[in-house]
């Protein structure tokens, strides 16, 4: 396959960026997206021009890393998938490809391709684990937990923080990964001691980074590449409504 790759380019967050076209031959359509990246890198290479930065590690769909904006979508356009599980047979000969970076005020652009997700390591700090004792590891069978609970929290458990639910959003909102993070603990009997505190201070921390509002367009929904579900958030909202009208008056 030979294509053309129209590439954001920026050499630093203070840097004014451009779009830059490049061409590249020969490439496999069973080739992922990142190893044809890593194709045109290395032609950069030998031509002694600065390679495209993108951020990557596990290339198994587990770490979330690759997140990039291909074509308008994020993760490309194959469908509950990250970048790197893409394969070049989802694009044709010839075609022009449009690569761009998460584009969100709390993801600032680092350099090309990569930003700085550390907004959401802030929202799991705020709240995003249990701190309560809850002695040694059970029996598995010591604490009943409805199936139907324990697979909704699993399922929510799927969320990588890939931000693509971000990047998807009109408003740039990080309902769908905060909603996610709270279900998983707030599904299970170990959660419920912080079920208020948690989900009050998760919301805050990410309304204070500047993250928008939830308009319920789905996007975030179809974008995601674990798929996780929107309804996560209505329960999200449930329990956010809850812990304001519970908590304690300073």
């Amino acid at each position: 396959m030979d294509l053309t790759l129209r590439i954001w380019r920026q050499a630093s967050a203070d840097a004014k960026g451009k779009f830059v076209n490049y061409q590249v031959k020969g490439i496999s359509e069973e080739a992922s997206f990142l190893e044809m990246l890593d194709v045109l890198n290395e032609s950069l290479v030998m031509k002694n021009e600065e390679p495209v930065a993108f951020d990557h590690d596990c290339r198994e769909g587990i770490c979330g890393a690759c997140s990039l904006y291909i074509n308008g979508r994020p993760h490309g356009p194959d469908k509950g998938i990250t970048t790197c599980q893409m394969h070049m047979r989802n694009f044709k000969n010839g075609e022009t490809i449009v690569i761009e970076p998460w584009r969100a005020k709390p993801f600032p652009v680092i350099k090309d391709l990569m930003v700085d997700r550390s907004a959401f390591d802030e929202i799991i700090q705020a709240g995003g684990f249990i701190s309560v004792r809850t002695g040694g590891i059970p029996d598995a069978n010591a604490i009943p937990i409805p199936k139907l609970n324990a697979d909704l929290a699993m399922d929510a458990a799927a969320c990588i923080g890939c931000g693509a639910c971000v990047a998807a959003c009109k408003n740039a909102s990080a309902m769908l990964f905060v909603a996610a993070k709270v279900s998983q603990f707030a599904l299970l009997p170990q959660g419920r001691l912080e079920a208020s505190e948690r989900v009050r201070n998760m919301v805050g921390k990410m309304d204070e980074l500047g993250f928008g509002n939830c308009t319920n367009t789905y996007a975030c929904e179809a974008e995601c590449p674990k798929e996780i579900s929107v309804t996560h958030i209505a329960r999200m909202n449930r329990e956010y409504l809850v812990a304001k009208v519970t908590a304690p008056k300073e």
